[in-house]
């Protein structure tokens, strides 16, 4: 099929956004990132680039993939002002995402991944907009727990030719930049802790990279999931129990290269870590956990 080309002024038609879709669904398998759209389609809007998001979810679910709830982006009014919008974004969560707490997570399943901390509210009864209220939320979450989130980039962060940088259009369409979560630490019901004043400190390697309070997100990280119910009520979606909803980040993203091992310190909510590893690094470990496994059934074999 030829897809309909557009000038400087137009915006994407239809066929655009599907095709959109595909090259993204393209660029996570390969971990080839494409050009960006907004360099593409100009005129993109935010709208675009959430149908580019909704044919991308629907593609995978028909392939099989699970949706175990969404993630909220943007929270923060420096990282709103940056890139010019005045509400935060969202993304879908598959279970193909999710990682244990001390997992060993690939490095090469991903195109150039970075690591935010945040909260993740665990829904015990739906959640349904217009009109949603942070109490409402307080209401139906079975417990928050501490949580790492795994960004990626599959549309180019920076462009090769011009330097241009990706926009919030480039993100939204991108499923929000989201690639994964790590889940850990203490689980509390909502109401018996003070949200905003959830803090972490997250190392990388031993050293301390960034620190946060929740209160950025949106003054409460409450509010940024009635936030999310209200936006999706126009499409007849709600927020469904069982569901975790990633809240938000309060530290800047740190990228994670081969080898790193991250550990975030929430205080009294406790700890989460994980290590990134290449297949070689992994291969090299299995190789030496099963040397030391054997080493250690020999000695145990002659006492």
């Amino acid at each position: 099929m030829t897809v309909p080309t557009t000038t400087a002024a137009d915006r994407p038609t239809a066929d655009n956004l599907r095709d959109a879709a595909d090259r993204l669904y393209e660029a996570e398998r390969s971990r080839t990132p494409i050009r960006q759209l907004s360099l593409q389609y100009p005129e993109m809007t935010i709208e675009d680039a959430y149908a580019v998001q909704r044919t991308l979810v629907d593609r995978k679910l028909a392939e099989g993939r699970r949706l175990i709830g969404r993630k909220i982006g943007l929270t923060s009014r420096a990282m709103q002002q940056a890139v010019s919008i005045t509400e935060p974004d969202y993304g879908a969560l598959f279970d193909d995402m999710l990682f244990a707490d001390g997992s060993d997570v690939p490095v090469d399943r991903f195109v150039r991944p970075r690591v935010e901390v945040e909260l993740a509210f665990v829904l015990g009864e739906s959640l349904r907009g217009p009109g949603c209220t942070l109490l409402d939320v307080l209401r139906a979450t079975e417990f928050v727990t501490p949580a790492l989130e795994i960004l990626d980039a599959r549309v180019q962060m920076s462009d090769p030719g011009t330097g241009h940088l990706r926009t919030i259009v480039d993100t939204i369409a991108d499923n929000a930049a989201d690639a994964g979560l790590v889940l850990g630490g203490r689980p509390v019901h909502p109401l018996d802790v003070d949200l905003r004043w959830a803090s972490a400190l997250l190392y990388r390697n031993g050293s301390i990279e960034e620190s946060g309070v929740a209160a950025a997100v949106l003054n409460n990280p409450a509010n940024g999931v009635a936030w999310l119910a209200n936006k999706l009520a126009p499409h007849d979606v709600a927020l469904e129990a069982g569901q975790i909803i990633l809240a938000g980040s309060f530290t800047r993203p740190v990228h994670a290269y081969d080898g790193d091992t991250f550990q975030a310190d929430y205080g009294p909510l406790g700890t989460i870590t994980c290590r990134f590893l290449g297949t070689e690094s992994t291969e090299s470990t299995q190789s030496k956990e099963s040397a030391e496994n054997k080493g250690s059934g020999e000695s145990h074999a002659g006492t």
